[in-house]
């Protein structure tokens, strides 16, 4: 089998089911495991986000968007060559990865109609399904099987630990400027590690979010968790959050309770280690009780640089 993933937790379900050897094609956004760095990229950004900030990346997509335009760029000539037989894509966010049109369109192109498989999960049970859905697609469901498993017993053992522990009011910003809350499986895996975050939008889009709805809901502990960015550019960005009326009145502030994370690879993609995402999160808000489950860099805590 020959399986190309247009999106980074595709690549990751696939690797994860020992399928590395079969995926013949990824997008640039895919780096994970590390082994698959190297491999052909078939889905490309339209936009330079390296070399832009995180209100202009908001406005050039906004425009995209409007226009009607397309924020990724399929290589429908790599892709012809390669003739997968297999392609993993999403349906569920145009900012995340190619959609069902784009996708579409660059299938129809294809002379050798590969199956198709949509992941569009939008909480923690649809990720699992999707990791099964992956498992039937490539013959590989007893290894999903037994993944899933496994990932749902360290959700239920989360659930029993955090069970009876006093939740701190949460603030989770998926983007900096402007200020967006957390959507789709955050609420959810925020609520399991023991916070509550009531600003966020639990199954949905993530959306912009007034700041002074933020500063009055005085959240005791923020999260930085820019969508798409690796801990040390949500930290460098995260510099740009003093500039907000009242910032330092925040009670998260004043307690020293925020902290950067690694969204790009625990929060943002909806794969296996979103789990792991939750188990982060349950070492920011109970230090005193979860020791040892966050990864090395997997966060850090925000300690502004004062002018």
């Amino acid at each position: 089998m020959r399986i190309v993933s247009f999106l980074p937790s595709g690549t990751e379900m696939v690797c994860a089911l020992g399928l590395e050897d079969a995926l013949v094609g990824i997008s640039h956004e895919c780096d994970y495991p590390e082994s698959v760095r190297g491999k052909p990229v078939v889905v490309r950004s339209a936009i330079p986000t390296d070399t832009m900030t995180p209100l202009e990346i908001d406005r050039a997509v906004s425009e995209r968007l409007r226009a009607g335009n397309s924020l990724y760029l399929v290589d429908e000539v790599l892709l012809q060559q390669i003739a997968p037989d297999l392609i993993v894509t999403q349906d569920l966010c145009q900012v995340c990865a190619p959609s069902g049109n784009e996708a579409s369109q660059a299938i129809q192109a294809l002379k050798h109609k590969p199956k198709v498989l949509y992941l569009t999960p939008k909480n923690l049970s649809e990720i699992f399904e999707n990791l099964l859905e992956v498992g039937d697609a490539t013959g590989k469901q007893e290894a999903a099987q037994r993944l899933v498993h496994d990932l749902q017993g360290r959700v239920e053992r989360m659930r029993e630990r955090s069970a009876g522990l006093k939740r701190p009011r949460v603030f989770i910003f998926e983007w900096f400027d402007p200020p967006y809350c957390a959507g789709h499986w955050m609420a959810e895996i925020t609520e399991l590690a023991g916070g509550e975050d009531r600003l966020a939008t639990r199954g949905e889009d993530s959306v912009r979010v007034p700041w002074e709805k933020i500063r009055e809901y005085a959240p005791e502990v923020l999260v930085l968790s820019p969508c798409g960015y690796r801990l040390d550019a949500a930290l460098r960005e995260a510099e740009r959050l003093q500039a907000y009326p009242g910032w330092d009145e925040l009670p998260a502030v004043k307690n020293n309770r925020v902290y950067a994370v690694d969204a790009s690879h625990y929060f943002a993609r909806p794969g296996p280690r979103v789990v792991t995402g939750m188990e982060i999160l349950a070492e920011i808000f109970h230090p005193e009780v979860f020791r040892g489950l966050a990864p090395l860099d997997s966060y850090r805590r925000f300690e502004p640089v004062r002018v």
